[in-house]
């Protein structure tokens, strides 16, 4: 994980060089206004996840405050409100596990490619970050950190889809039993007596969770470095 601790050391770095701390406002806006563009292409991306893998989607809901009603009207699925910013309610997986991961995971490609490429770029370029440049990487953040944002959402949903599927038949318990989108939802509503079956399910579950959201992050700082070494390759080789 040493290229984690680069990208950490990366940004303390770009905050060092800041001339004044009121320019973090503009990190901060760049931040609010990156996760107001993310939200409805991320859910759109569990669309896509689903479909590209063979699934059907029936439903999509959305706050209004991302723009709701205006995609209602390009994609018949969306519908405007939620008890979230955004959650796909109606999809059909087929019972396919595959078709189900590949819906859940899809959102965090922009993880993986461009999202740490570019922020990479943008703290690593030299001097006194500029307003764009604070506000792009603000919003980047986004995209970089979407994966530990999503430790008791999206990655509980996919490290559970693993361990039901090593742990239900083994413990009695159906599929269905741990996989949720919100572990404090599932744990809330918990429907019956909470056994030791159920702790270790859900505890390998998190586990998973946990260690997909690393690998995810590993992989997009890797590729996102190993694209800015090209680059800065390609532009110190001689033309012709």
């Amino acid at each position: 994980m040493n290229t984690l601790k680069a990208d950490l050391a990366l940004l303390q770095d770009f905050m060092a060089r800041l001339d004044h701390p009121a320019r973090l406002i503009w990190m901060m806006l760049g931040l609010v206004l990156g996760w107001w563009l993310y939200v409805p292409i991320h859910e759109l991306l569990h669309v896509a996840g689903c479909v590209w893998a063979g699934g059907e989607v029936s439903r999509l809901e959305l706050s209004p405050i991302y723009g709701a009603a205006l995609l209602a009207e390009i994609f018949p699925f969306v519908v405007t409100g939620s008890d979230y910013a955004g959650q796909l309610t109606g999809f059909d997986t087929g019972g396919s596990d595959w078709v189900y991961q590949s819906c859940v995971l899809m959102p965090y490609v922009l993880t993986v490619f461009p999202g740490f490429w570019l922020w990479q770029t943008t703290l690593a370029r030299p001097g006194v970050p500029s307003i764009g440049r604070l506000m792009a990487a603000g919003a980047l953040f986004v995209l970089v950190a979407a994966p530990l944002i999503s430790l008791t959402g999206d990655y509980y949903e996919s490290g559970s889809i693993i361990a039901s599927q090593l742990l239900a038949e083994p413990t009695g318990r159906a599929l269905q039993d741990w996989r949720s989108d919100d572990l404090f939802r599932l744990i809330g509503t918990w429907p019956r007596p909470f056994e030791a079956a159920d702790g270790l399910g859900i505890g390998l579950s998190l586990l998973l969770s946990m260690m997909l959201a690393l690998i995810t992050l590993w992989m997009g700082s890797r590729l996102g470095r190993a694209l800015g070494s090209m680059a800065r390759t390609n532009a110190t080789q001689p033309s012709g």
